[in-house]
């Protein structure tokens, strides 16, 4: 699958670059043509030599000086993809940032290819905040991450901030290269709708819409147009289209106008069920006493798409919690080809988490239970299964 294909692979200044020189290695045995540039604080754990002669090219180390008029920018428009191994956390940084006073970091600001990222760091430097925030930026912006691994760490500590497996590194690779969704027209809702009471209230939930930006990312970046509908105020992942709205209303509109042109539909965007019957013009006070709702119930989006002939591949999400009893039930009577599943009442799921613990059910109730993952990762999985439906047309409603 990598046979002939051009893997530009960034190295930068961590002990676990040792493990880059087999991932070269393990690329050149698949077939890929292989070029390999190096951060200066790199070439203090592995020499650029050795990564040359694994290769077969000359290593790239500095921006000026070098022979070519402009390295960063020819080895950007040479590559397919491009491996950052090991990411560290100032490589990261420097990433998010658009930095580019180095070779690796211009690199990375002149491609628009593919990007993988391994991270590599202690654990405390992974956990703390400002990494975290560097790393769901670069994969709002379409960028993968592949780990880290929990595993014994260069300062004899164990924890959280190995680097992922070349083995793993190169399957990532192998799977964005494939472009498994490429031509695959995709529309994704996220976020918690809102339902006015007044003009400052509103009936809502706590839905953060990160899921389905998740699944809004990972699909781009597998090939698919996605078209993301959207009520949650974030910014537009790389190569999606988002249209904003607030109110189940709104989004069922937008729904119904994509549906037909799109292969599948996921929703993951949590729809009120009720809208108050009547909004007041001017905001309710307390002083006028306690305001009557009277409540009635919004657009039924995924039973309508499902309703559809002919119609998308068709993903269902059921927030529950606790039991998922409901969520099969749901599963069954709602018409989705599959539903994820997930109790948001559990560590690690709850509204707003980065990780999710689902369940993936199919039409007749039959669950698949995933262990906690990012959502990333939850997303990863799930275009898999896209991917993997596709392929076989009777599975299509």
């Amino acid at each position: 699958m990598l046979n002939g294909r051009r893997i530009l692979v960034g190295v930068s200044g961590g002990v676990a670059a040792y493990k880059t020189a087999y991932l070269v290695r393990r690329l050149v045995e698949q077939g890929a043509d292989v070029r390999v540039m190096m951060t200066r604080s790199a070439q203090y754990f592995v020499g650029a030599q050795s990564f040359a002669a694994i290769s077969g090219h000359q290593v790239a180390t500095e921006l000026f000086g070098a022979a070519g008029v402009s390295p960063h920018t020819e080895l950007a428009r040479w590559a397919e993809a491009v491996v950052i191994a090991p990411a560290t956390a100032n490589t990261l940084a420097r990433a998010t940032h658009g930095m580019s006073d180095e070779l690796v970091s211009a690199t990375l600001l002149a491609t628009t290819v593919p990007v993988v990222f391994a991270p590599a760091m202690h654990t405390e430097m992974w956990d703390n905040p400002a990494t975290q925030r560097n790393v769901a930026v670069l994969e709002r912006d379409g960028h993968t991450i592949v780990g880290p691994v929990s595993g014994a760490l260069a300062g004899g500590d164990i924890g959280p901030g190995r680097m992922a497996e070349p083995e793993e590194i190169l399957q990532t690779l192998e799977r964005l290269l494939a472009g498994r969704l490429r031509g695959v027209r995709m529309l994704v809702t996220a976020g918690g709708t809102r339902e006015p009471i007044d003009p400052v209230r509103f009936i809502g939930n706590r839905s953060s819409g990160k899921m389905g930006y998740a699944i809004a990312t990972e699909a781009a970046a597998s090939g698919a147009t996605v078209t993301l509908v959207s009520s949650a105020r974030l910014p537009a992942p790389s190569g999606v289209t988002l249209i904003e709205v607030e109110t189940a209303e709104e989004m069922a509109a937008s729904v119904a106008e994509l549906a037909a042109a799109v292969d599948v539909a996921v929703m993951a965007a949590a729809v009120a069920d009720f809208r108050p019957v009547a909004v007041t013009a001017t905001k309710l006070r307390r002083t006028d006493g306690i305001p009557e709702i009277r409540l009635e119930p919004t657009p039924d989006i995924l039973a309508g798409l499902a309703a559809l002939e002919p119609r998308p591949y068709l993903v269902g999400f059921a927030a529950e919690t606790g039991s998922i009893d409901k969520a099969i039930e749901k599963a069954i009577s709602k018409g989705a080809d599959v539903t994820v599943a997930n109790d948001v009442a559990a560590e690690g799921s709850e509204f707003g988490s980065d990780t999710d613990q689902v369940a993936l059910i199919d039409s007749q109730g039959k669950v698949d239970r995933w262990p906690l993952l990012t959502k990333r990762e939850v997303a990863r999985r799930l275009c898999d299964h896209l991917a993997e439906q596709l392929r076989q047309p009777a599975t299509k409603g």
